[in-house]
């Protein structure tokens, strides 16, 4: 397990030619440019589990016979704030190995000169490997096991694939919601659902009143080993286009706390129109501190000939208002499409604050 260990230090505080690079309005760090780069990583630990320790370039994946892909993102939870700006260490290692599946562990930490290291964001990655030739599931080198704390390791990356399983087979494209979630979402009809024009709500908006959206042509410089657009790419930006969204409704600047998911479902060809649409799906309770919102943001090729669309990903953001205020409007769904998707956004939100909170006590007992 230990020889799959990867590590890329972006030296910030140290280089400002780099810093002026990665820099955003406010000063600070661009969260969406990181993401980036931790997909790429996280590809490169694969490839690296897959070809050994001393390889040290890809090659032609047709002569390889196999190439990988990542399945999905299940967590990336920020622990801690990127400012002040300060050196930065990415890194990770695979920490399980089934049949045809690696999982990935991924960890940003602030190198602080005085003060030792500081983690800030920890996630996994959901790799799989593929026939070069048939495209179908190819098996995965096994995972040698050889101390005590990587047994923990491993039990933790098959538990997060157990994990993953179970909550797919409960997702609500699949299941009815529970009793105490449809009592929540009438709850919310019978308060603010009820469209009396008499009534102006200025608490109130609509769940199909938040879609913002882009379209961008996709370029060859942002292609990958695979000659198909990087899933780092597509993964900032929907990360901005989630942001601004936020930012708009929320009516200040946010800061990000979590990427809740992404699924990759098809790859996105070089030269193709890609369409990204955003929209709100949850927000934290009224009165509730911090006010966290909850955002969708979906991926589409959009054929021109034809005009159909395919979805090629789905990303779940989540991000808290910085100005210390509760969340100033609530979002309301119209339809049962919308208020299944107003139960996920209230699933994310919760379980999302319950493992932040896991995580930072964690790390404060290993302090």
């Amino acid at each position: 397990m230990h020889e799959t260990y990867s590590q890329i230090i972006l030296p910030f505080a140290s280089s400002p030619e780099l810093f002026e690079q990665y820099t955003n309005a406010s000063g600070g760090l661009r969260t969406g440019m990181l993401m980036e780069h931790l997909d790429s990583l996280a590809g490169s630990i694969a490839y690296k589990h897959m070809l050994g320790p001393s390889v040290e370039t890809l090659g032609r994946v047709q002569e390889r016979g196999f190439y990988i892909v990542t399945a999905s993102v299940e967590r990336l939870d920020m622990l801690a704030p990127l400012y002040p700006v300060r050196d930065i260490r990415l890194s990770g290692q695979v920490i399980y190995a089934g049949k045809s599946s690696m999982e990935v562990a991924v960890k940003m930490e602030a190198l602080n000169p005085n003060r030792g290291e500081e983690t800030l964001m920890l996630g996994r990655f959901s790799m799989v490997c593929r026939d070069a030739r048939t495209h179908k599931a190819r098996p995965v080198n096994p995972l040698i096991i050889d101390t005590p704390e990587e047994e923990v390791l491993y039990k933790m990356g098959e538990s997060s694939k157990n994990r993953r399983q179970y909550a797919a087979l409960q997702a609500l494209s699949r299941v009815p919601p529970s009793s105490d979630e449809a009592a929540d979402l009438h709850a919310t009809y019978l308060k603010y659902g009820q469209e009396d024009e008499s009534l102006v709500r200025s608490d109130r908006v609509w769940m199909g009143d938040t879609l913002l959206e882009k379209t961008m042509l996709m370029f060859p410089q942002e292609r990958n080993v695979h000659q198909k657009v990087f899933g780092g790419y597509l993964m900032r930006l929907a990360h901005e286009l989630g942001f601004a969204n936020a930012c708009f409704f929320m009516r200040s600047h946010v800061t990000f706390h979590s990427l809740d998911g992404i699924s990759f479902t098809q790859p996105v060809p070089i030269g193709s129109i890609l369409r990204l649409r955003s929209q709100i799906l949850h927000t934290s309770p009224p009165g509730g501190l911090p006010a966290t919102v909850h955002v969708r943001v979906v991926a589409g090729v959009v054929n021109v000939q034809t005009g159909h669309e395919e979805t090629t990903n789905d990303f779940r953001f989540t991000w808290a208002g910085d100005d210390g205020k509760s969340t100033p409007r609530i979002i309301v769904p119209k339809t049962y499409q919308e208020s299944m998707l107003w139960l996920e956004g209230k699933r994310a939100l919760e379980m999302g604050a319950q493992i932040r909170g896991n995580r930072i006590r964690a790390l404060e007992g290993e302090q």
